[in-house]
């Protein structure tokens, strides 16, 4: 029996989300209503991601139609499937904006969808859409609708640590770990073996934090030692430092909830090796509160991100806290920030740079798309190191979720490989307040 065939219709949100999205359904055809073709010219103007995929998406829609009729079924190329424009006319029998409202453009879409579902009766139509509720709407009105899953990760996979316990180790391995700071894999990791992993060799009460280096197949000795004042607190701030430290990681992810220590361990190691860089940078995106621009707010550009920047002041404030006003340490920050070697700055304002002999950090990168992380570290040139930050648990972004924000998407697909080291911290260190609400509230 032949597979029926599919018609996926797919909303603007699928299409700032990936670029490429039209070509993400194998041999299946793709229909986009007009009324996204509308939105897409809206957001084509501008320098963030969702500008640059709209300005994409039109190139690429362009180039396909050359010179036939987007109202025609339009050939996407060999084992694919084809491509129209789907005009928004009335379904006979259910029709979104007299069930909801008239003029809104999710209606507009769905009826879109609708009439593809009465006027291709062999074949079926599905609604993909990163907007929830618009998906509930068309799922009342009799469409399939479902989110864009290309790219999602294995939540299982975001379980995973990064970091893993070996329990029963022979005790005189863990002795020649404290006497001689190193010892041979020899196997002892079994499945658990991973370039750059971080483990606790553990026998009874005696124990040992370690990292793997693949290259020597050796297991290296962790010392939780002080980091431009700070000391970790526990075995996961500990490889995280390691992991920050290392000149030949490039490029980190630290992930764990509020009051870890992710953005304050990532500063301090960025001050201990400044030297070696010739900028240090920390980045955020910029998400408007309440989904508002940040046009709204009073007074001129430095005003209106101030609030959005200022947990980073606060980690650098604590860190110079950590030294008297006449210490060398403090005096090198006050120093670091009156030259421009380091800079705080939302992560759109250094869109299109080139980042060569920098140390980059970026804060709360689970509100980035796939797209953006990829892009931030093609960038990368010659000496450069990236650091991403973030909670996949907390997301800002309306289009994002824990299984498609391009935190967790770099943690699935680059875990394992010799430049890049994952740690996960899960011990709050803010307080026991703040652990107290994040473990029960």
């Amino acid at each position: 029996m032949a597979k029926k065939k599919k018609i996926f219709v797919l909303d603007t949100s699928v299409l700032l989300h990936d670029h490429q999205a039209i070509t993400s359904f194998g041999d299946n055809n793709v229909a986009i209503p007009i009324t996204v073709l509308e939105e897409l010219d809206k957001f084509k103007v501008g320098n963030d991601s969702k500008n640059y995929s709209a300005r994409e998406v039109i190139r690429f829609i362009d180039k396909l139609s050359n010179e036939s009729s987007l109202q025609e079924w339009i050939s996407l190329g060999r084992n694919y499937g084809k491509f129209k424009i789907a005009l928004e006319s009335s379904p006979r029998e259910i029709n979104a904006e007299y069930v909801y409202s008239v003029g809104k453009n999710d209606h507009k879409i769905i009826n879109a969808a609708l009439y593809l579902k009465e006027t291709e009766p062999n074949t079926e139509v599905k609604l993909v859409t990163k907007d929830i509720n618009m998906r509930i709407k068309a799922k009342a009105l009799g469409i399939i609708a479902e989110d864009y899953t290309t790219g999602k990760v294995n939540p299982t996979e975001l379980d995973k640590s990064g970091t893993y316990t070996i329990e029963n180790v022979d005790s005189e391995i863990i002795r020649q770990v404290f006497t001689h700071g190193k010892v041979e894999e020899n196997g002892l990791l079994g499945d658990y073996k991973t370039p750059n992993g971080y483990y606790i060799l553990k026998n009874g009460k005696s124990s040992s934090l370690v990292v793997y280096d693949a290259d020597t197949q050796m297991l290296t000795r962790i010392e939780k030692e002080f980091v431009y004042g700070i000391k970790p607190k526990n075995a996961e701030q500990a490889f995280a430092f390691n992991a920050l430290l290392n000149s030949d990681i490039k490029l980190v992810a630290l992930q764990g909830v509020a009051g870890t220590g992710k953005t304050l361990i990532a500063l301090a190691s960025a001050l201990e090796q400044a030297k070696n860089y010739q900028q240090i940078i920390l980045a955020r995106p910029i998400v408007p509160l309440s989904n508002r621009e940040i046009g709204f707010l009073p007074g001129d550009a430095n005003d209106k991100i101030s609030p959005y920047m200022e947990p980073l002041w606060d980690n650098l404030k604590f860190i110079k806290s950590q030294f008297g006003e006449n210490e060398k340490k403090h005096k090198a920050i006050l120093d670091m920030e009156q030259q421009g070697k380091i800079i705080i700055t939302p992560l759109a304002f250094i869109r299109g740079r080139s980042l060569s002999n920098i140390l980059f950090i970026v804060d709360e990168a689970q509100n980035l798309t796939p797209h953006e992380v990829k892009t931030i570290i093609t960038r990368a040139g010659e000496n450069t190191k990236i650091i991403f930050t973030g909670d996949v648990h907390q997301i800002d972004t309306p289009y994002l979720d824990e299984q498609s924000n391009g935190l967790a998407y770099l943690i699935d697909k680059l875990k394992g490989q010799p430049l890049f080291a994952y740690v996960k911290l899960e011990k709050g260190e803010r307080s026991d307040l703040a652990n107290l609400a994040n473990d029960l509230l």
